[in-house]
């Protein structure tokens, strides 16, 4: 079975060790700086920014109450990132543009980290786009860009959730990236015309 570089499309040379994942030395840097930049560049060149609390609530990077609907407490992604208030980041979504998060709760089992099977099927669904764990460390959040204007909550028969955000709402960001989820957005459309 023939095996392909992680960051560019050619296979790995026949004598590579077994855990290798990268065909050459430049695509092992380039896999290691794309790593440590796991973040899309829409999503950190935009001042929509904040830090998060404890209990979920937005904070300013001086560590008082943010809002998600007003851009006066929002920051750019490195005063964020250089702000120690809270315990982590968190991006909002406005109207400004199509970003969209697609956030599917409960859906990684902890002990095995295999997917439910619904969620696996969205994910296939999603295409090549990010994708990171949720704080809780059980659920995902899939980025991609669609006009949702108003927020949808579409509970599941076994209990979870799906929801799916455009404007008005800020989304805890852990930069966990899912998998081999690239550092880009996506068109969602087709998807979230398929959820709701």
């Amino acid at each position: 079975m023939k095996r392909t570089c992680a960051m560019c499309p050619n296979e790995l040379p026949l004598m590579a060790r077994s855990h290798a994942r990268t065909c050459s030395p430049r695509c092992r840097k380039a896999l290691s700086r794309a790593a440590k930049n796991a973040l899309p560049d829409e999503l950190t060149t935009r001042d929509r920014w904040v830090r998060r609390a404890a209990d979920k609530r937005p904070l300013t990077v001086a560590g008082m109450p943010a809002s998600s609907t007003d851009p006066r407490t929002w920051s750019t992604y490195k005063d964020a990132s250089a702000s120690t208030a809270g315990v982590g980041l968190g991006f909002v979504l406005s109207d400004e543009d199509d970003i969209v998060c697609i956030d599917l709760d409960h859906c990684i089992n902890t002990l095995t980290g295999r997917l439910a099977p619904w969620a696996a099927a969205i994910l296939r669904d999603a295409g090549a786009t990010y994708v990171e764990v949720s704080p809780s460390g059980d659920g995902l959040h899939i980025w991609g860009r669609a006009d949702v204007r108003q927020g949808r909550r579409i509970r599941r028969p076994d209990g979870t959730a799906v929801e799916i955000y455009g404007t008005g709402r800020y989304i805890a960001m852990t930069g966990r990236r899912h998998g081999n989820a690239p550092s880009i957005l996506a068109d969602a459309s087709a998807l979230v015309d398929q959820l709701t």
